[in-house]
Parts: structure tokens; sequence; C-alpha cells
């Protein structure tokens, strides 16, 4: 073949090309030349924009007490698994996730916590004042709040305290509420966070009290469940926006899930936005009884699983800022006898490209 017939790949048909690309295997094609890094670029601004990852961490415990630890991620855009491999966690004890965006562990001596879009760098803190066994911990801007989930023994089991990542010091704030006396554990206990507020709500009732972190006062109580048929209810964001995902029936009659958007400030009304088709419903429910609902919000996307059918995703992503689509996903991260943490990640090229060039992350596709 002579050089007149070597016509380079280039310009809308190389753009259009790499819109089909995993997400993953881009990282390679950057270093190509800066032609081909540009075109990248202009594909992931144009065509098939990036989209926020569901991470899924598993440990599965040893008989020495040391468990064994797989990270995988979930690309939207590119409707792949993968494995991170390499990945080691830095603690012998469970980690937790109470707030979408972040992961953590909490000894008597340490708290430990992740904040990066692939939970690969952990942050390590002195462990705060007052000892908990299953605390709501939120990221709320540069602050970690940690509240309720108080071990008996303490005298406060509504005690708040925020670490700074900044300056790297605890701050003791006031109490919960009284009201959320009952339910201070985040088994019992939804959070959101919008700007520079917390908000707690009861997954049972829809009572609800939000936290500014930055002036340090509660407000409410208001009330977040949207009517009569609800049962379950769990507080998110989708983008900027406080949402409400509902269940609808009662324990083990489940017959729907339905999103709601709060609208105009808590207390002012919510507006229905989407419902879950019946046949995901059925995926949800796998035939078996309802377990525990958990529900994951990162950025446009909301995930909801059933903890009795681990194997089962289902998936609303919002679409233009007002459509919503459905579907199912086959959670690939699954091992028996593994405890299963799920949070987000707000995935970057950046992200990527220092997390194989650092070797903390080696990324291998799997098969769905």
């Amino acid at each position: 073949m002579d050089a007149a017939e070597e016509s380079p790949i280039h310009g809308d048909i190389l753009e259009a090309i790499l819109s089909h690309v995993p997400l993953i295997h881009l990282v390679p094609v950057c270093h190509v030349s800066n032609s081909w890094k540009r075109a990248v670029s202009s594909s992931l601004a144009h065509l098939r924009p990036i989209k926020p990852w569901l991470i899924v961490l598993t440990q599965s415990p040893r008989a020495s007490h040391v468990h064994v630890t797989k990270l995988h991620g979930y690309d939207p855009r590119s409707h792949v698994w993968l494995e991170i491999k390499n990945y080691t966690c830095p603690h012998s004890s469970p980690v937790r996730s109470s707030h979408s965006s972040i992961l953590y562990t909490l000894t008597p001596a340490e708290f430990s916590f992740s904040l990066d879009a692939l939970h690969l760098h952990w942050h390590h803190a002195p462990s705060p004042q007052v000892w908990r066994n299953d605390p709501i911990v939120a990221r709320v801007g540069s602050r970690v709040v940690v509240a309720g989930g108080a071990c008996e023994f303490e005298d406060d089991p509504l005690a708040v305290e925020i670490y700074d990542v900044e300056s790297h010091a605890w701050e003791t704030c006031p109490s919960m509420p009284e009201l959320l006396k009952d339910s201070t554990a985040s088994s019992w206990l939804s959070v959101a966070v919008t700007g520079e507020a917390m908000h707690l709500t009861e997954k049972h009732s829809g009572l609800t009290y939000s936290f500014d972190t930055v002036t340090k006062k509660w407000e409410g109580p208001f009330d977040l469940r949207p009517d009569e048929s609800v049962f379950h209810c769990v507080t998110g964001t989708l983008g900027e926006r406080l949402m409400v995902a509902g269940l609808v029936g009662g324990f083990g009659k489940m017959r729907s899930v339905k999103l709601w958007e709060v609208r105009g400030g808590l207390g002012s009304g919510m507006v229905e936005v989407s419902e879950m088709p019946k046949e995901m419903v059925w995926k949800l429910m796998g035939g078996s009884e309802l377990g525990s609902v958990e529900v994951t919000w990162i950025g446009d996307f909301v995930y909801v699983r059933n903890t009795s059918v681990a194997e089962e995703l289902v998936v609303c992503e919002v679409v233009n800022g007002v459509g919503c689509e459905w579907r199912s996903v086959r959670n690939v991260a699954v091992k028996h006898g593994a405890r299963m943490v799920v949070c987000g990640g707000d995935v970057c090229m950046e992200d990527l490209q220092r997390a194989v060039m650092s070797g903390r992350g080696t990324f291998c596709v799997k098969h769905m």
C-alpha cells in the first residue's frame, strides 16, 4: 500500500468511533498522539459523555479476622463492569457506607474514610470522642459528619461530631433532635446532602430534620413521606435536586417503587417524577420475600437493590434533566458469603489515568 492510500482516521469519523469505545480503553488512546487526545476529549464532550460510576466493594471474612477485599466499578456510559485489581484496603475491620459518596471504617483507635471517585485513596484520622456502632457518616463539602449510632454505654446516643478534612480537626456539634432518639443508626435513617446541609430521614415514617454544617443548627421536623401508601422512603439527590424514593405497598407486599422531587424547600411539597416499570419491580423482588432495599444516588442516577436478590440492580437515569429511563443491570460483583458495600463515584479521565499510572488500579473488564 502506497502513502497515498494510507489515509489517517481523523475528525468526526474518529470521534464517532471513539464514542463506542469503553471509557477505560480510552486511557491508552490518549497517549497515541495529541490529535487523538483532542479527539477523545471532543468525543466525550459532545457525543458520549462520561457518567458517574457505581462502586461495589466486597469483603470476605477469614478465620484470622482479616478481610479479603475486592473492588468493582460499573460504568453506565460503556455498560461494562470492571474489576479494579491490585486494590489493597488498608483495614482489617469492615468497610461501611451510609452516604452515596463515602466509604469508611471506624475502630476505637481510628476513623478512616475514602472520598475520591474510585475510592483508592484513604484518609486517616483519630476516632471521634463518642464511640459508635452504626452511625450516619456523610460528606458535606470539605467536612465529614458523624451522627448518632452511639454505643449503649455512651451518655448521648444522639451525639454529632464533624471532621474537617482541611484542618484535620474534630468539632463537637449540637446533638440530633430528640424525636430521632429511637432511630439513630444508619439502618433506620437515610441521609442526603444539598449544599452545606445534611438531611436525615427516618425510613419508615419520613420524619426529617436538616442540619446546617455552617451555622450548626437543626431545622425541622419535616414530613417527607409522600403519601400513606409508602411504607419505606429513602432520600437522596439527583443532580442538585432533593429526591425521595418510596416503596409502595407493605413489607412482603411491595407493589411499586416511585421517585418524588422535593420542590420549593423542605415542607413545601413533593412532585412524583417517575415510577419503576412493573417488570423491573418483579426483577427487584426476584420471586423472594423483600429483604432490605438499598438506594444509591450519584449524579443523575439512582440504583435500587434488594439485599435478598444481590445479583440484580435496577437503575434509573434522568435524561436531559426531565425524562427517566429504567433498566436492570446484572451485578457481577456478587460473591457468595461476602459483605457488599455500594457507593457512587464521579469518575473522570484524570482519575483513571492517575490510577493506571500510579499502579494502584489495574482494570479488568468483566463479562455481564
